[in-house]
């Protein structure tokens, strides 16, 4: 019996194991713990109240607006260069001391003692990420991707912008990456980015007394989704120094809206972050920026004058595609299933995930330190452009344990950050530089390690670990291809990088420009192209992109761009589920709090009746949020008459603005004495009197395109036929899961259409 529920366990999605139940609140895996979560109000509220808020608005007030949109992604630039700089400076720095007084102990034989250093330090450095990490901000695990992403599409997870999450991803990916782990600072930049993006667009603070008035103009979900774009490309930008890329990853992999404004202030940020690096590395480039800091930021400068390629390059280039679009899917299979067990261990508690943490830091340290011991020293090239051996800094050549005058080329690549790992895999004019069997090692071990050193509590990244795999497997191909190729083997390795890429994250655009910003080559621009596309199809025929798999082990209810095709077979009204709460226009305070304690409901739908009205309709849609502050602001009447005009004279726009980070008030912070509980409320100024509406027999399918492109939070389904109670019910983000209608209608399973996916039955026995 455990043992089926083990094997369960590793097959289905978390969030299924967890709430079979159809409700209202959905829950998700936030940093190892389970969380509710919400959707985010992206439409805007068209009340009584917000229409007389925006027509009292002067031309300065509107200009103010803009002025200030622009100003927030000009200060994202800002600070997201400061952080990618400072980050990188870091790290080189941090790593570059542990990399000389380990080699500092080799050059004197004391090889124990250079064990016991690498990897006191490695540990070190890991305990203190994973510490800060469990402890301080469990939202802070991961790379961040995920979590940004569903946030762009709607998704309300809790603590995942808040100052200290922002803190820890910065203090920990740091600490992380210097450790030795496989594991990148791309990902926690864009989620750093994202983070100061959404702290910046919160509406100000009354706790740090910053309540500048213009800053309530972004008191709203819908601006905050947009500086959160701008901050994700501001992330990638800063993390790759690829503008442009930045601004395309946004919006080929993060954004699910997306029109010609939002691209502007995403490329102004991406510019400001470009303009930001370029002086800091011009500053670096005269020697005061540490041990490392010569240069700085990750770039892969392969350009060559005389670069050629012929037909006769093109079926290696096919086949790097082929071999990275098999390698992506079954990085993502494994990944899928490491990342489940991972879980599993988490779940027992915070000193559970250190311990995993630490034996991961343990394992991967004594496995980096003893493998250059399986490779034999290599002769120091007579014409090497640098010093041979090196010693005390970065470079191509490392000693290791060699005599004077040899080098360790798998040293070379394991004793260096992993970004100088991949400029050495990139470096041109060095097709001797490697044995065939130290890069076959060092593919191997970077392909396990970067997907066991994932998953622990600590702010890791995926972007950097793929691109040194796929670097030395392209690397590879290029060595067993030979002179049978016009390429040389730091080429086949950018385009191992980019099929890798292409094979587990799925996109295309975005990774293309990103590496021509890298490798600064725009001739490479066919061949890149082709081994993405390649690399993509092939891979999507066994499963799908890296971050989507993560997004549904953590259970956050993404909304795809496209309706599965049993859709097509219900109507809205198959999915509505009851019971409905209504309110009247005029309601009784004593209901209103008795709803709104006995459920979690967001949204309400508000009609007249007779004698209001002729006949009972709908008149809107009513937010929990403003019946709370109506509570709140005890705007209540002692007989069930309308207050007209009243209304705009005892509230103000600021009360209704929704607070930052989710710290909204609660109904049961509100105490209420028995006189007040039998007045009234009148709700028709504070209603939505426009709501989106569909007709109870339209598709589902329809209805979640709808749903989706508008951004909805709650969609209302009316009757077909008059005479009934005028809404049917409220369609909601939980109503378009296909866990959720799959379990309303369990029959559609057998006839649910499937990709075309190839799957190996052996693969999940093994894993």
């Amino acid at each position: 019996m455990s043992s089926n529920a083990d094997e369960e366990s590793l097959t289905h999605p978390l969030l299924l194991l967890r709430s079979t139940s159809n409700t209202t609140s959905q829950v998700a895996i936030v940093g190892s713990n389970l969380c509710p979560i919400e959707s985010l109000d992206y439409e805007i509220i068209e009340n009584d109240f917000f229409k007389q808020d925006w027509r009292t608005r002067s031309k300065i007030q509107i200009c103010q607006y803009i002025f200030m949109k622009w100003t927030l992604c000009f200060l994202i630039g800002i600070v997201v260069s400061l952080v990618g700089f400072a980050n990188n400076l870091a790290v080189e720095n941090i790593a570059g001391i542990k990399f000389v007084v380990t080699s500092n102990m080799m050059l004197a034989n004391k090889y124990l003692v250079a064990f016991a250093v690498f990897t006191a330090a490695n540990f070190g450095l890991t305990l203190f990420a994973s510490v800060i990490t469990a402890y301080i901000s469990p939202e802070a695990a991961g790379s961040g991707i995920p979590e940004v992403k569903a946030y762009l599409n709607g998704v309300d997870a809790p603590g995942i912008f808040s100052l200290r999450t922002l803190v820890v991803k910065i203090v920990g990916s740091i600490s992380a990456v210097s450790s030795s782990l496989h594991i990148g600072k791309a990902g926690p930049m864009v989620h750093t980015g994202a983070c100061v993006a959404a702290l910046m667009g919160q509406g100000g603070s009354k706790k740090y007394r910053l309540t500048w008035k213009w800053l309530q103009y972004f008191k709203n979900d819908r601006d905050r989704r947009d500086l959160v774009t701008c901050g994700s490309a501001a992330g990638i930008a800063a993390a790759f120094r690829a503008p442009v890329g930045g601004v395309l990853f946004a919006l080929e992999e993060m954004a699910s809206w997306w029109r010609g404004a939002l691209l502007w202030r995403a490329f102004f940020t991406t510019a400001v972050v470009a303009i930001v690096l370029r002086a800091f590395i011009d500053f670096c480039f005269t020697g005061k920026c540490g041990l490392f800091g010569t240069g700085g930021l990750i770039m892969f400068d392969v350009t060559s004058a005389n670069i050629s390629y012929h037909l006769e390059d093109v079926p290696p280039v096919f086949l790097l595609g082929i071999i990275g679009g098999i390698l992506g899917s079954l990085y993502n299979f494994i990944l899928d299933k490491v990342l489940r067990i991972y879980t599993l261990i988490n779940e027992k508690g915070a000193a559970y995930k250190i311990l995993l943490a630490c034996s991961i830091s343990i394992f991967t340290s004594g496995l980096l330190f003893g493998l250059p011991w399986l490779t034999s020293c290599q002769a120091c090239p007579a014409d090497a452009s640098e010093a041979c051996p090196t010693i005390g800094q970065s470079g191509n050549y490392k000693k290791f344990q060699c005599p004077p005058g040899h080098y360790n080329d798998l040293a070379s690549l394991i004793f260096n950050t992993n970004d100088d790992a991949i400029k050495n895999l990139f470096s041109k004019n060095t097709d001797s530089e490697f044995h065939w069997s130290s890069i076959l090692i060092f593919f191997v071990t970077c392909f396990f390690l970067s997907i066991f050193s994932y998953g622990i509590v600590a702010p890791t990244g995926l972007f950097v670990p793929v691109i040194l795999t796929g670097a030395s497997y392209g690397r590879l191909v290029g060595m067993l291809i030979g002179s049978r190729s016009n390429l040389n083997h730091g080429l086949f390795a950018v385009l191992g990088s980019a099929s890798l890429l292409g094979g587990s994250m799925r996109m295309t655009v975005s990774l293309c420009v990103v590496i021509l910003e890298l490798t600064n080559n725009l001739l490479l621009l066919p061949l890149i192209m082709l081994v993405l596309l390649v690399s993509k199809t092939v891979a999507d025929v066994f499963n799908g992109n890296i971050y989507d798999i993560i997004m549904k082990l953590k259970g956050f209810p993404y909304l795809e761009a496209h309706a599965e095709p049993y859709m097509r077979q219900l109507t809205v009204s198959d999915v509505v589920t009851g019971p409905l709460q209504l309110f009247h226009g005029i309601e009784k305070v004593s209901n209103i709090v008795h709803v709104l304690r006995t459920t979690r409901h967001n949204g309400f739908p508000v009609i007249n009746e007779p004698p209001v009205t002729e006949s009972p309709i709908l008149f809107g849609l009513v937010l929990r949020a403003h019946l709370i502050t109506l509570l709140k602001k005890k705007a209540f009447l002692p007989t069930a008459v309308p207050t007209g005009i009243d209304a705009f004279n005892q509230f103000t726009s600021g009360d209704f603005a929704k607070r930052g980070l989710g710290n909204g008030d609660k109904i049961e912070d509100i105490d209420l004495t028995e006189e007040e509980l039998e007045m009234f409320v009148d709700l028709h100024p504070f209603t939505n009197a426009s709501p989106y509406t569909v007709v109870e027999t339209m598709s589902l399918a329809k209805a979640l395109i709808l749903f989706r492109e508008v951004g909805l939070r709650h969609m209302l389904v009316i009757p077909k036929i008059s005479g009934r109670l005028p809404v049917v019910g409220i369609l909601t983000r939980h109503d378009f899961m296909p866990e959720h209608i799959l379990g309303v209608h369990p029959s559609l399973l057998k006839s649910r259409w499937r990709k075309l996916r190839i799957r190996f039955p052996c693969w999940d026995k093994i894993f």
